[in-house]
């Protein structure tokens, strides 16, 4: 047994219990009540490296079959660990985190090559992997639950028809730029139902060919196109600019351009909207294991960190909402789609994939039910007049909005 580890563990695990069998055999239980779990240490490598940086050895372990679940499931074994990991104890942790938050300016620089190899990383991965657990608009963001009880498909339509009424679209083609677009959802919506003319740009080579292939699909073409292109190179000036799901990859050391860029780029009675998962609790740095294998230069925002860089770059901040709890409910949905495409999945794939791909969804959803995570969206304008005094006109075009997509009004 690792003695060392076996001191951690007893005054790191103070909510629920953690039942650990060492790679020697030994057996010890910390903590007691619910949720109850267990785990077998398989290597004394593995042992060593939850002393030194747990972060990212967890996850790594428990990919490779160093960490195997003997009791419990794997959402409340990791719900044990992260409650126990806000309340501090852990040595090794403390410091992975302090050399994280001390390098995280090298971590998040993402110049455009860099930045297009992360894209890669995650977004190029089988197109039919994503068809397998998000909705049937490929929504790949917080989807919006007003009620609690929306179905996914529901959740995300309503999230676009929320976007759309702070974009204040209130007169056909308008020139919209959508700032990484995805699949084109977003985009196609836009185009189709409020009659705006949007440019779509990626930097994923695979969501573009899917965007391209949806417009013609559509019929959307001559009013949606979808270019190769990082938001730094866009010289156009646009009515209308919607980033969703993007800002997240941007790296703290760019956050000055990517807002100066949208306000070179909005036209001067433009409205922007950026909806983008924050953290409550000030800066901080990415979890190791998340920045090695699902999002290389990612990084969620602390709002102080954004609202310096808006005050920067001369935007106005028009309106400002935070979205709690609903990406958790949205990544709840993915967990159960995937878990429900397992096999069809691991087929792509292998098994390590698929424990690498639980991992993320489960440690995201908890992110956002247990440790501060949020998301927000912001509103901006160049000018102090752009959009009305009060909200009412968001509300109202959401309200219509609802009311054609159910029939009981023409479009305007």
């Amino acid at each position: 047994m690792n003695v060392l580890l076996d001191l951690v563990l007893r005054r790191f695990i103070r909510w629920g219990s953690l039942q650990v069998r060492y790679s020697d055999g030994t057996e010890r239980r910390y903590g007691a009540g619910q949720p109850s779990v267990g785990i077998a240490l398989t290597d004394p490598s593995v042992e060593k490296g939850l002393l030194l940086n747990p972060g990212l050895v967890f996850g790594e372990a428990y990919m490779d079959g160093g960490i195997v679940l003997t009791d419990g499931t794997l959402y409340d074994l990791l719900d044990v660990f992260m409650v126990a990991a806000m309340r501090g104890g852990h040595p090794g942790a403390a410091l992975a985190s302090r050399l994280r938050e001390a390098k995280r300016l090298w971590t998040q620089y993402n110049p455009a090559p860099r930045a297009r190899r992360n894209v890669a990383h995650h977004y190029n991965l089988n197109g039919r992997l994503y068809s397998l657990f998000l909705d049937s608009d490929r929504q790949y963001s917080c989807a919006y639950f007003p009620r609690g009880d929306e179905t996914l498909e529901e959740a995300q339509v309503l999230k676009k028809r929320h976007i759309a009424s702070k974009l204040k679209l209130d007169r056909p083609d308008l020139d919209v730029l959508d700032i990484g677009c995805g699949w084109g959802g977003m985009a196609l919506t836009l185009a189709r139902d409020y009659g705006a003319r949007v440019t779509g740009i990626t930097l994923s080579t695979e969501q573009l060919s899917a965007a391209r292939a949806r417009a013609r699909d559509a019929g959307l073409e001559d009013r949606v196109r979808f270019e190769l292109m990082d938001y730094r190179s866009v010289a156009t000036r646009y009515d209308r600019i919607v980033s969703v799901g993007m800002f997240e990859h941007v790296g703290i050391s760019h956050f000055d351009r990517y807002f100066r860029t949208i306000r070179n780029c909005l036209r001067d009675d433009g409205v922007a909207l950026v909806h983008s998962i924050g953290r409550r609790d000030g800066p901080g740095a990415t979890n190791a294991w998340l920045d090695k294998y699902i999002f290389p230069g990612g990084y969620s925002p602390a709002l102080s960190e954004t609202f310096a860089a808006v005050e920067r770059s001369g935007l106005w901040v028009t309106d400002c909402e935070i979205l709690r709890l609903h990406y958790a409910k949205t990544i709840a949905h993915w967990r159960s789609r995937f878990a429900a495409n397992r096999d069809v999945i691991a087929g792509l794939y292998d098994e390590r994939f698929c424990r690498m791909f639980e991992l993320y969804l489960a440690g995201s959803e908890l992110a956002f039910r247990r440790q501060g995570h949020m998301n927000f969206q912001l509103q901006l304008t160049r000018e102090t007049e752009t959009v009305p005094l009060s909200r009412d006109y968001m509300l109202e075009a959401e309200r219509e909005a609802t009311a054609r997509a159910q029939g009981r009004i023409l479009p305007g």
